[in-house]
């Protein structure tokens, strides 16, 4: 019988700093890219970044510009990173460019407007590094099918400024983002041990933070004050926080703007670092009885439901099941008269937010080990506002999670107290194979005044 229970949320102890992007680690990642793009058939490849779209650069060199725009330019023989005025002392960030095995070129174009232009122009060093009448592979950060253009691989999604030069230098140039993000086969797919640790820290650190901000809400304080008290410890974020409140609880996406918290009004709010995202929904508000008369079935209508329904996303976290088979289950336990989910009911993270998705209707992608996956089903309605348990998971084999025990145990650990957490007390059914990343898995408040009262199964 789903109910709810009083408990005190988990802690399950601070990890360490996980270990930096190491020299070898990166080694073996251009390595990597340079099979792959070989195996297409391309000479080249170019990596475009700037500050919204840095994960696909930093995952080959451990360098994200910042400020500015940045390319990769990758050979069988050769890698050459330009950076514009400000982010070119930043490059030695990445080990491979301290090592002098990626080389550094200052592109005054990557630089913002008004900045001194003197030096190199872009055509020249495309020139210098792209081999004449080679063919080319683009990585931008999203890749096209035929039913939104007319040639997906000629569909490149890096600025023009870029691509017309490289044009002018190669035989081709193609759309080649999807080697590195889609969900079957891309390089930034999977996660290996090093990976988890990172994001495991990462979700603790959002988690923290979501935590003392939820337990700071009082009636009449702003949503400034609130997110003042999350106490965001520094990482990077993967995206902004949101608070959406009063005005503005239709806008998702909004930011802190002064809104104040009022008794009986619904709330989302999330944080997110570089491979974490947590966020909650419900409303501002101690009991059934704070509500809207029209929402006061909001328990057993609607969030009953929904936990209900992410047990079994849980269940559903094993290599081999389809993504279809997920996105099929989800429809059929929150139906879309209801609960309105209209985007992918799960998907990959990495140092961005959404990498992409093996869970869409008809997909015969099978779920995988190393996949990180985000338990976020946002569902949404009328009257009942929202409500969410949007966390990160890993998905891991017998053999991930035994190089997990081994090099990280304390990680592995802390992963197997959530995991029991989540069956023993709220009752879910997680399999051996589900990591969960924060100690807020499996935790939907509904009565954010009253937070240690919790929906179980």
């Amino acid at each position: 019988m789903t109910r709810l229970t009083r408990i005190e949320w988990p802690d399950f102890g601070a990890p360490e700093p996980p270990p930096a992007l190491g020299l070898s680690e990166l080694e073996g990642r251009l390595e990597r890219l340079r099979r792959a793009f070989a195996a297409r058939g391309y000479d080249a490849l170019v990596v475009y970044g700037d500050r919204e779209h840095a994960a696909n650069l930093h995952w080959v060199t451990g360098f994200d510009p910042r400020f500015e725009e940045a390319l990769l330019i990758a050979t069988g023989d050769d890698a050459l990173l330009l950076a514009g005025n400000e982010c070119l002392p930043y490059t030695q960030v990445s080990p491979l460019v301290a090592a002098g095995q990626i080389r550094v070129g200052l592109c005054p174009s990557l630089s913002l407007p008004s900045q001194p232009r003197d030096g190199r122009r872009l055509a020249d060093w495309l020139n210098e590094a792209v081999p004449a009448g080679s063919n080319v592979g683009a990585v931008g950060w999203k890749w096209f099918s035929a039913d939104e253009v007319d040639d997906p691989a000629t569909a490149v999604d890096i600025p023009a400024f870029v691509a017309d030069p490289l044009r002018a230098r190669a035989h081709k140039v193609e759309n080649a983002t999807d080697l590195m993000m889609h969900p079957g086969g891309g390089l930034r797919a999977r996660v290996d041990a090093d990976e988890i640790a990172r994001l495991e820290f990462a979700n603790h650190q959002a988690a923290a933070a979501l935590r003392r901000m939820v337990f700071a809400f009082e009636e009449g304080i702003s949503d400034f004050s609130a997110v003042a008290a999350a106490g965001v410890g520094g990482l990077p974020l993967g995206c902004h926080i949101t608070f959406a409140t009063g005005e503005r609880a239709d806008q998702g996406l909004s930011s802190p703007t002064g809104q104040i918290l009022r008794r009986g009004q619904p709330a989302s709010f999330n944080i997110c670092h570089w491979g974490a995202n947590i966020c909650r929904a419900g409303w501002l508000a101690e009991s059934v009885d704070d509500l809207p008369e029209a929402a006061r079935s909001y328990l057993d209508e609607f969030v009953f439901a929904y936990v209900a329904a992410m047990s079994k996303w849980c269940s559903l976290m094993r290599p081999g099941v389809e993504g279809g088979a997920v996105w099929k289950e989800m429809q059929t336990a929150l139906p879309f008269a209801t609960f309105s989910v209209s985007l992918n009911p799960g998907h990959l993270i990495g140092v961005d937010e959404w990498v992409s998705s093996p869970i869409f209707e008809g997909s015969t992608l099978p779920l995988d080990s190393g996949m990180a996956m985000q338990m976020d089903v946002i569902p949404s309605h009328e009257t009942y506002g929202s409500t969410r348990m949007e966390d990160g998971y890993v998905i891991a084999d017998e053999a991930l999670r035994a190089d997990l025990a081994k090099r990280f145990p304390a990680v592995a650990g802390r992963c197997e107290a959530r995991s029991r957490f989540m069956r023993e007390t709220i009752g879910m059914e997680v399999p051996q194979t589900l990591l969960p990343l924060a100690d807020t898995c499996g935790i939907v408040a509904p009565f954010l005044f009253d937070p240690t009262m919790v929906v179980a199964l």
